[in-house]
């Protein structure tokens, strides 16, 4: 086997690598996405019933966000 080759395959195997972890990612994304997405249609909680720091706080109309916004208009 002579140098060029195996850098050729070291290249291609990195490459490779990182293109199947780009893709991982990617996935995982997706599904984090399409899960919030889900439990937002549900009327589901999507922040663990932390309420402080929800994205959708503001439009949120579970029970627990309505008793949040009565002690936050309260204060």
């Amino acid at each position: 086997m002579s140098k060029p080759d195996t850098n050729k395959r070291r290249n291609f195997m990195l490459s490779s690598l990182r293109f199947a972890a780009m893709g991982l990612f990617g996935s995982m994304v997706f599904g984090t996405v399409r899960k919030n997405k889900r439990l937002i249609r549900e009327n589901k909680c999507v922040n663990r019933g932390i309420c402080g720091n929800c994205r959708i706080f503001s439009d949120c109309s579970l029970p627990q966000a309505l008793s949040a916004k009565d002690v936050l208009e309260k204060t």
